[in-house]
């Protein structure tokens, strides 16, 4: 039995969908609350406090790994960093699907990592997630994209600025918008730590 109410393309609702519809809504007006919440905090200068709040939050975080200030997040219960990385101030952290940041990872300034997006060909411009990894050993630098689907596998170096919309091979250098090939990384043995966060930022 449908219900007296439409949806955005004028669509009748059935009663279990217009339920669903409101649940969602109010689930997504608390997730909007923790994010705000969440991006307010995160500009604390203490890596201590804004970890242990982002992993009170969901995120998972290894051991040594440091977040600095003004990191946003859509989803942060999908959102995985590993061992010793370092993540830089003001990055994107999507999370709306899964998001895998692997050991050792240099995540510079600015960065907006995207696993969600819209599809330009659907009549309803419906969305679409997929699911954004990156392994141990790579640098990903200052005010770089990464698109949904996206894999960067173990030691790859992204350049400034590169906007990444397809995969990226081991040990390989992109540069450019899109993101492409500019050479192969000379170290083959990958077994360095990265030094130290800034204490307060």
């Amino acid at each position: 039995m449908n219900s007296p109410f439409k949806d955005r393309h004028g669509q009748n609702l059935t009663w279990l969908k217009f339920i669903t519809k409101v649940i969602n809504r109010f689930y997504n007006y608390y997730l909007d609350l923790k994010i705000s919440t969440l991006w307010l905090l995160g500009y604390v200068p203490f890596h201590f406090f804004r970890l242990t709040i982002f992993k009170l939050a969901g995120v998972k975080i290894g051991r040594g790994s440091r977040i600095h200030i003004g990191a946003r997040f859509f989803q942060p219960k999908n959102v995985t960093v590993g061992k010793g990385s370092i993540i830089g101030d003001h990055v994107t952290l999507d999370g709306r699907a899964k998001l895998s940041i692997g050991d050792h990872v240099d995540i510079a300034t600015g960065v907006l990592i995207y696993n969600a997006q819209h599809d330009i060909h659907s009549p309803h411009f419906d969305p679409i997630e997929k699911e954004v990894t990156i392994k141990d050993y790579c640098f990903i630098g200052p005010r770089v994209i990464i698109l949904p689907g996206v894999t960067i596998n173990k030691g790859a170096i992204i350049a400034a600025g590169a906007v990444v919309t397809k995969s990226v091979n081991k040990n390989t250098i992109v540069a450019g918008v899109p993101a492409k090939p500019i050479g192969i990384r000379k170290i083959t043995t990958l077994n360095y730590r990265l030094g130290r966060a800034r204490l307060f930022q």
